[in-house]
């Protein structure tokens, strides 16, 4: 008796050396449709994170939203991420404070469309659920929750994250 996966369990997989953050399907805009609360988004709608490479091969990581509301101040921080081991490209370093440099690894990605991804850092202190879009599909949220929790993150905490969106003002 074997369950049948379901749509987002095949196109989603546990990411290691199979998936590379170089190819440039993981570039662009994302929106955090979850994650956990910490001083430097607290309080943030409409957060997104925008990925571009640069140059020399690092990638420009530019995260963003409003203060309170969707009326209130715009908030941007910049950061460079950068891939510590080329044998595992979906764990990079990101630094947006001097030369402070955290964890960031995407655990899960829609290897199909790259449209959903559970990224968390080498500690359980850290998750975002990201989307290509202001919103994600229940399947799809319900999948990655299941994942995060196997790998021990207490999905409790998780705030979700106001987006506006294309029809809001």
């Amino acid at each position: 008796f074997f369950k049948q996966k379901t749509a987002y369990e095949m196109s989603a997989s546990l990411v290691g050396s199979e998936v590379c953050i170089r190819d440039s399907r993981y570039m662009g805009k994302w929106f955090e449709i979850a994650r956990f609360d910490h001083r430097f988004e607290h309080n943030l709608v409409g957060a997104t994170v925008e990925y571009s490479f640069l140059p020399n091969g690092d990638i420009e990581v530019v995260n963003s939203g409003y203060w309170g509301n969707f009326s209130g101040s715009f908030k941007r921080a910049k950061g460079i991420a950068k891939i510590t081991d080329p044998t595992c490209p979906s764990k990079l370093k990101v630094c947006f404070f001097m030369r402070f440099y955290a964890e960031y690894n995407i655990m899960e990605i829609d290897e199909d469309n790259y449209s959903y991804a559970l990224v968390g850092s080498n500690t359980s202190d850290y998750l975002w659920l990201l989307s290509r879009t202001p919103t994600l599909p229940e399947e799809a949220i319900l999948f990655l929750l299941t994942k995060a929790k196997e790998r021990g993150y207490n999905t409790s905490m998780l705030k979700w994250v106001k987006q506006k969106h294309e029809n809001q003002k």
